[in-house]
């Protein structure tokens, strides 16, 4: 028999093609349900900061928390600042059978372009097809990567025990495709602060993976947070032992999904607003590169980001053993700058005040840092502000936060970041 399809009848047989092959390659793997059709988002982000060596014969799994639920889940892999190809020769995802817990309830096998390897040149970055996998919005995803003798492209955050981000590293040998734990031992526990290869687990390290995105996310968008150890978690210790970044992500989450936004973390310790030299690092591999340099890598080409919040300027301002401080003017041109690249993106702009920095009410700095948040509240640069300098600045003495709030002169400890990530205005997003 003949069946001659014209026109439309040729599109409605085409859709509906389309759509039986959709459900026979769409197996989901326990852990999440299916999802509403917006536009593919990031759920998770990782900066990468710099390389630190090669990998030994060792198999890296790591724990990532996904902000927001979603399904036909999808990996980025980075190798921005190695001088040889990261050669991943297997790469799984799976989901924990428990919070932060290398044993897996599932895992499947990982493709580039349908190939099980794949190279990655120096410089550039791979995003793998959509795997079968659906994760819940707080849910943990395990990425599990064999790449011996390649560069280690790498972010070390600040260090959370008990809590993703989190690596376990392998006896020798490729367990990537391993749902048990025996090949990833518990301890010895490496603290994250510093970078390492060796077998344990490793709170707060992830190595060349810098985001995981959703094709059908359960959220119309990502919002990404640019900055430096605050965004990062530096010091957000003790209950409720949150960034702020997780707290506004859990309070996106309990809004519709026509509503919701996924939240891609951007921060690296150390990074600076400024194009100016780093003050903590002459080496450039501790910090990441300055915001404006990375904004295109990190933040704009984040899939479905559709707000930037930006909470930088305490590093240039403070200034450090290998550059001096950063006048006002430097700054705030730098804001302008990474303003109008997202903007020009039809991208939503939120600027965050810079909090306090114990710095006595006559120096130059706290002078500066006074400027920088006054342009920042009223020049009108960014779609929305966020004062998190009003939210924990001490009234007894305005140049210091709070007390009960802070974990040093820079940093909140967890009980200020639960504020910060509350006194968000979600509709300024």
């Amino acid at each position: 028999m003949h069946i001659d399809l014209k026109g439309a009848a040729v599109a409605r047989f085409r859709m509906l093609v389309a759509a039986v092959l959709l459900a026979v390659v769409t197996v989901v793997v326990p852990g999440g349900p299916a999802t509403a059709a917006f536009s593919p988002a990031a759920l998770w982000e990782s900066s990468l900061q710099g390389v630190h060596g090669l990998s030994p014969d060792v198999t890296v799994r790591q724990i990532a928390r996904v902000s927001a639920g979603g399904s036909a889940l999808r990996v980025r892999l980075g190798n921005p600042f190695g001088t040889a190809p990261v050669e991943v020769r297997d790469a799984w995802l799976g989901l924990p059978v428990a919070t932060g817990s290398a044993t897996l309830q599932a895992n499947v096998p990982l493709t580039f372009r349908g190939r099980r390897t794949v190279s990655i040149p120096p410089g550039a970055s791979v995003t793998s097809d959509a795997a079968p996998v659906a994760a819940r919005a707080g849910q943990d995803v395990a990425v599990s990567l064999y790449a011996p003798g390649s560069p280690i492209n790498d972010h070390t955050f600040p260090p959370f025990p008990a809590d993703p981000p989190a690596s376990y590293i392998s006896t020798p040998g490729n367990s990537a495709a391993a749902t048990s734990a025996v090949t990833f031992p518990a301890y010895p526990v490496i603290p994250g602060g510093t970078p390492g290869t060796g077998t344990g687990y490793h709170p707060g390290q992830i190595w060349w993976l810098d985001l995981v995105t959703s094709d059908r996310p359960a959220a119309r968008g990502t919002v990404v947070t640019l900055g430096d150890s605050i965004t990062d978690g530096y010091q957000a210790i003790g209950p409720p032992g949150q960034r702020w970044t997780d707290v506004l992500a859990d309070r996106l989450a309990q809004l519709p999904p026509a509503r919701r936004l996924a939240v891609a973390n951007a921060g690296i310790s150390g990074n600076t607003v400024s194009d100016s030299p780093n003050p903590y690092d002459p080496t450039g591999q501790c910090c990441g590169p300055p915001a404006p340099q990375r904004l295109d890598r990190d933040v704009l080409s984040v899939p479905g980001v559709r707000t930037v919040f930006l909470l930088e300027g305490t590093n240039d301002l403070g200034g450090g053993s290998f550059a001096p401080p950063v006048p006002a003017a430097t700054i705030i041109a730098a804001m302008q700058g990474i303003a109008a690249r997202v903007q020009a993106r039809h991208l939503r702009m939120v600027g965050a005040t810079i909090l306090p920095m114990c710095l006595p009410p006559g120096d130059p700095r706290e002078a500066d840092r006074q400027t920088v948040n006054t342009w920042i509240r009223t020049s009108g640069t960014f779609d929305a502000v966020a004062d998190f300098d009003a939210v924990l600045r001490d009234p007894a003495d305005p140049t210091q936060m709070i007390p009960d709030l802070r974990a040093d002169c820079y940093h909140p400890n967890a009980a200020g970041d639960a504020l910060l990530g509350a006194a968000i205005d979600i509709s300024s997003l």
